[in-house]
Formats: C-alpha cells, sequence, structure tokens
C-alpha cells in the first residue's frame, strides 16, 4: 500500500505490517482513503477527529446554503409618487437580503379596461432595479391582477435578462459517483496492564 503520514508527507509503498507499526507507533490509526488506487492507498490520522471534522464542514455548508424567499409587494394602477417610492424602498430591501420579490398590480372596476397602466408600472420597477435584480416571470394578467417576479443578482452576476425572455432549462447534472468512505485499517492496541506483583 502507499502510505500518506500524519503530517500528509508521502511515506512510499509499505507492507501492512509495517504500516500498522508506524501508525501504534504515532498513537494514531491507518485509514484507507483510496481503496481503488493501485496500489491501494492508506493514511495515519486520528480517524475521530478526521470524523469530526467532516462533519463540522457538512454543518457549516449547510449554514451558508441561503434559502430563496418570496416577498410580496401590490401596487395600483394609479398609485402616487410618495407611496410608489416608500413600495419600492421595500422591493429594494427584499432583493438586497436575497429575496425574490413577487410584484402584484391590483385592478378595480373600470381599471380593468387599461391593463397598460398596470404594465407600465411593472416595467418602470423592472428599469429602476435593474441593476440588482432580473426578471424572473414577465408580466401576465391574473384576473383581475398582473404579476412579475423579480430575481436578485448574484454578486459578479451582470444584469441583462429581460421580461419575456425565454430560459432555457438547464442540462441534467451528470450522476455522481458513489465514493467509498474511508475504511480504518487498524486502531492502536490499547496498552497492556502491569501484571501485578504476589502478594
Amino acid at each position: 500500500m502507499r502510505l500518506i503520514g500524519a503530517d500528509g508527507s508521502q511515506l512510499g509503498v509499505q507492507p501492512l505490517p509495517a504500516a500498522l507499526q508506524m501508525a501504534r507507533d504515532a498513537d494514531f490509526d491507518l485509514v484507507e482513503v483510496a481503496p481503488n488506487a493501485d496500489p491501494p492507498v492508506c493514511k495515519i490520522m486520528d480517524y475521530e477527529r478526521y470524523k469530526y471534522e467532516q462533519q463540522q464542514k457538512r454543518k457549516e455548508s449547510k449554514r451558508k446554503a441561503t434559502q430563496v424567499v418570496i416577498k410580496e409587494m401590490k401596487f395600483r394602477p394609479k398609485i402616487d409618487q410618495h407611496d410608489y417610492s416608500t413600495k419600492m424602498r421595500h422591493v429594494e430591501r427584499f432583493l438586497g437580503e436575497g429575496n425574490k420579490v413577487k410584484l402584484t398590480i391590483m385592478f378595480r372596476g373600470r381599471e380593468m379596461a387599461h391593463p397598460e397602466l398596470g404594465l407600465r408600472i411593472l416595467e418602470r420597477i423592472a428599469d429602476e432595479v435593474g441593476e440588482i435584480a432580473i426578471v424572473e416571470s414577465a408580466p401576465r394578467q391574473d384576473g383581475r391582477n398582473m404579476t412579475m417576479v423579480l430575481h436578485p443578482l448574484k454578486k459578479g452576476q451582470t444584469p441583462g435578462a429581460k421580461a419575456g425572455a425565454s430560459r432555457k432549462p438547464a442540462p441534467a447534472a451528470p450522476a455522481a459517483r458513489a465514493s467509498t468512505p474511508p475504511q480504518v485499517v487498524a486502531e492502536p492496541a490499547p496498552a497492556a496492564a502491569p501484571e501485578s506483583g504476589a502478594t
């Protein structure tokens, strides 16, 4: 087997008895980390500490995974400038926090005959937040409401998506290969208990 020391140093190809002895001398475990390699690769390590560190990495990765929340902001076709500015501050705050924003234009009575008023407001909003968001769902009429969904831009992402732009489905990800977890070849033997003296 090819042996890696506890400090990451390459110890070359070693017979199993010699590798086990080196692990015991260091008071560590001998762990097979690449069983399919030729020859197999083993590493001298503290296996319990290794498992703990891997668990901490998984927790940290899960903690950093942000869950996207959809916030909704409602407008009227004949909204005044003060209310519009107030609602826009909320929209920009939601997007800045990494949330999607669903914009809803609510029509009443005769306003239903003028859907262009709602469309004009949605297009204005999309233009004003163009540096921090893209239009994920183009404006569409839904009964008495007209809706549009904004998606916040990620850091480094450039604006450019337009309302109504067709989105191609992402290609299916290749099947991941099953990884073989490291196997403990041997743990250090417990120290022999001293013989009791004759009484």
